[in-house]
């Protein structure tokens, strides 16, 4: 699987503008800001990523739906659950 993004890339500085009240919460907690927004974008970018593929695979995923539908599912004589 391909890598969502590069992990070593170099941190960069950005102004982002937040709900002060929202930011003074976070801050009294002592919640790092740049590592949470990091996990959170990483989070979309994989369901980003997830959504692509379904997307480009629906075709297939449909005809193989069909296919197990009218012809069950490889293996199921010898299934004992």
């Amino acid at each position: 699987m391909q890598a969502l993004y590069n992990k070593e890339a170099p941190k960069k500085a950005t102004n982002l503008s937040l709900n002060s009240d929202l930011l003074a919460k976070t801050r009294a907690l002592n919640i790092n800001l740049s590592a949470t927004l990091e996990q959170v974008l990483q989070q979309k970018l994989a369901e980003n990523a997830a959504e692509k593929w379904a997307s480009e695979n629906k075709n297939a995923i449909n005809t193989y739906n069909n296919f197990i539908e009218a012809n069950g599912c490889f293996g199921d004589e010898f299934r004992e659950f």
